[in-house]
């Protein structure tokens, strides 16, 4: 069993039910108890044969804990694992799950998975909430750390193409707790965070919120502790324990977010953006083929 294992609202509820239970569902719910990490994997077939139970006890044993079907037992437990595992613990799953060249394809797949799993989740209402608050807000800080911190840049980096007044913070940086406790008035606070959220992001999820600012979250669990204190949260989740992280609905959440909010800014951001491209050329920032093509008619008649 896991280190705080019963302190999870899904082993709890199985510990809480365990003398209500019929003999044969006890023996189903010592199994999930010991094995987690083996029934996380496993379709009700299997795990029929694995505990030497029925697949329509296992029915109602999910039925039991207050789940609508196999599927939403499994993603729970799933997101209790992911949790709490080590690296060597997500090294030794995905080491046991073939070899090879199928691994490109069993990932492409569980990510094409985890992508039809978003666009049946999500929430739209949620979204056009997001999405009004990140294009209307005076400032915007968005936050990320570790591996995290790619998608919170790429958030942040897009919205200033977008509109003014957005600025990045990175949670191992100290000196974000500065910046945040001086923002002036309601400022919109983004943190985009995954498994295994470091305390440096929930230590800043509780400041913006102490502090009055809105706090939105965007994440991969309901799990994440970090929702307890935002506004509003936006999942992306993820079917399979990722070895590192799950990179595709994550950047796909974000992407679509960016797409919304440059709906949402009509005439606002065309003058946005030709001040802008202004700079760009103004500095030779960019590449422009233009430039290029007269730089390579001058070699070409040398």
């Amino acid at each position: 069993m896991m280190e705080g294992q019963l302190k999870h609202p899904l082993m709890q509820r199985i510990n809480e039910r365990l003398d209500s239970m019929t003999p044969k569902g006890r023996i189903l719910a010592e199994y999930i108890l010991k094995e987690p990490r083996n029934v996380v994997f496993m379709t009700t077939r299997g795990l029929s044969s694995a505990s030497k139970v029925s697949e329509s006890t296992i029915v109602r044993f999910v039925s039991q804990l207050g789940y609508e079907g196999y599927g939403a037992f499994i993603q729970a437990l799933r997101d209790f694992l992911d949790t709490g595992m080590t690296l060597e613990d997500r090294l030794s799953l995905s080491g046991s799950r073939g070899e090879g060249s199928g691994r490109l394809d069993r990932m492409v797949a569980e990510e094409i998975e985890n992508l039809k799993r978003l666009a049946t989740s999500i929430d739209p209402d949620t979204v056009d909430r997001v999405v009004t608050l990140l294009a209307n807000q005076e400032q915007v800080y968005v936050a990320g750390s570790r591996i995290s911190y790619t998608f919170a840049y790429y958030l942040e980096w897009s919205l200033t193409k977008l509109r003014p007044g957005s600025q990045m913070l990175k949670g191992s940086d100290l000196s974000s707790i500065d910046r945040l406790t001086i923002a002036t008035g309601e400022s919109l606070v983004v943190i985009v965070t995954v498994s295994r959220y470091p305390n440096e992001l929930i230590q800043l999820g509780k400041l913006a919120r102490r502090l009055g600012h809105k706090l939105v979250v965007i994440t991969d669990s309901p799990l994440c502790p970090i929702n307890r204190f935002a506004h509003e949260v936006l999942i992306a989740p993820s079917h399979d324990i990722p070895l590192i992280g799950s990179p595709t609905t994550l950047s796909c959440l974000i992407n679509h977010l960016v797409v919304e909010v440059a709906a949402k800014k009509g005439v606002d951001l065309k003058d946005h953006q030709k001040k802008l491209e202004l700079s760009y050329r103004e500095n030779d920032i960019l590449f422009n083929l233009d430039d290029f093509r007269g730089y390579m008619g001058e070699e070409s008649g040398g």
